[in-house]
């Protein structure tokens, strides 16, 4: 196996509140991160419920689909490809399943207060008297011992976010 190879079928699993920076900054380090590992695929769960036609948002069915996307990396992670994937899913038990059945997971958690979201109105639905809404009317289960937290208070820009989360990434001895 060559160094290169070795790299690979890794699965960066960005989480955090609906808001908090995800797809940026993913979309931001995909360049850097197919240079330093390889071919890679940048995602997001609005991507996969958009593909599959997940359209139902209580809670129940929240944890369905975010198991299926666990399964989804596995399968993308097998297959010897690098996934950015960038995904509320603020459940414990699908990163205990990631951990235990994705061999290279990178679990990166951004950081945001839920009161400043509302403030800064970055969602649509923060603002008006929607259900089912990951830290307003849900409860999230924020990770306890993520392998990288970037924190987003919106005083720094997303590239200098995404700059932030590389230097730890390199770090990490994949």
């Amino acid at each position: 196996m060559t160094k290169n190879q070795k790299k690979r079928g890794i699965i960066f699993w960005i989480t955090g509140l609906s808001g908090s920076g995800k797809s940026s900054i993913s979309n931001k380090i995909e360049k850097e991160i197919s240079k330093i590992y390889g071919p890679t695929l940048n995602l997001s769960g609005d991507d996969l419920r958009q593909i599959f036609n997940f359209n139902k948002f209580s809670k129940k069915s929240r944890l369905n689909y975010a198991l299926s996307y666990g399964k989804f990396c596995k399968y993308i992670s097998d297959s010897n490809l690098n996934l950015i994937f960038s995904t509320v899913s603020l459940f414990d038990k699908v990163r205990k399943w990631n951990r235990k059945n994705i061999h290279k997971y990178i679990e990166i958690y951004i950081e945001t207060n839920i009161d400043q979201l509302i403030l800064k109105k970055k969602k649509f639905f923060y603002k008006g008297h929607y259900k089912n809404i990951v830290g307003k009317n849900l409860k999230a289960e924020f990770p306890r011992s993520p392998d990288i937290i970037i924190k987003n208070d919106f005083t720094k820009s997303i590239n200098n976010l995404s700059k932030e989360l590389l230097i730890k990434i390199k770090k990490i001895n994949l």
